[in-house]
């Protein structure tokens, strides 16, 4: 008389089993990388950013930001030979127009200008038709020997973009970034988006930050370092002498640029 109840509750743990999903975290199936195959910055990792100019490799850190579109995979190459590890920088959240894969993007999901000459907010609700694009974009990184991502614009909801973003977009749009800079073997970071911070921590293997000393905002960060994942600061208008030692004291990588991230630099 229990056989029948028996094979029920075994069918039914069966179904309970095929419904639940593998998170970001657990070794994963085909096409997707165990996080603890992925690079893992640490909290204080010195680093350099340089987005404009003749890239200069002679700077002495273990990690270098750089542009995905501008250079090759030899650079790439060329500075893992000397130790590094190398970031990929990709505009996510917005339209650029120089880009080689500008024309891809329907004019529906171009919203208003983010504030820099040629760059427009994206309809990030539209993943439909995003995430094929940043997927091809990540293809790149990723083709390219990149140890990792920086993808900009990851704030668009808290900004006047032309479009109703709300922060439940957001927060899909950023994990679904994540998600396939994992796919590819990629560590990913949270660029700014301090608010979300709680919610994605989780999803981000460290995160990129402007001008939080400028705005008070530094001690947001802290859970990243809390996770034992880096904090890349940089800083435009605020000297050195104003910043370095709660950066310090709060882990973060810290160091002062010009707006036009070239190759100066004056670190913590």
């Amino acid at each position: 008389m229990k056989r029948p109840l028996l094979l029920a509750v075994l069918l039914l743990s069966l179904l309970a089993a095929g419904c639940t999903s593998a998170s970001d975290d657990k070794p994963a199936g085909p096409g997707r990388t165990p996080a603890a195959a992925r690079w893992q910055p640490r909290p204080g990792t010195p680093w350099q950013w340089q987005l404009s100019g003749r890239l200069d490799t002679s700077v002495d850190v273990p990690v270098y930001d750089i542009d995905g579109f501008d250079h090759p995979a030899a650079t790439v190459a060329a500075l893992h030979a000397h130790g590094r590890k190398v970031v990929c920088y990709l505009s996510t959240g917005a339209w650029e127009d120089w880009r080689p894969d500008a024309e891809k993007f329907p004019a529906s999901v171009l919203g208003k200008g983010n504030g820099w000459d040629g760059e427009r907010w994206l309809d990030i609700r539209r993943t439909d038709t995003l995430e094929p694009l940043m997927a091809a974009r990540l293809d790149l990184c990723r083709d390219k020997g990149f140890d990792a991502v920086e993808p900009d614009n990851m704030d668009g909801w808290a900004n006047v973009t032309g479009f109703p973003l709300t922060a439940a977009d957001q927060l899909r749009y950023n994990r679904l970034i994540a998600r396939l800079a994992h796919e590819r073997g990629l560590a990913v970071g949270l660029k700014n988006d301090l608010d979300q911070i709680p919610e994605l921590v989780g999803d981000f293997d460290f995160a990129v930050n402007e001008q939080c000393a400028q705005y008070g905002e530094c001690a947001r960060l802290t859970p990243f370092v809390r996770a034992g994942k880096a904090v890349f600061h940089v800083e435009y208008e605020v000297p050195t002498s104003r910043f370095c030692a709660a950066s310090r004291r709060l882990g973060l990588s810290s160091m002062l640029k010009k707006y036009e991230l070239g190759a100066w630099r004056r670190p913590c």
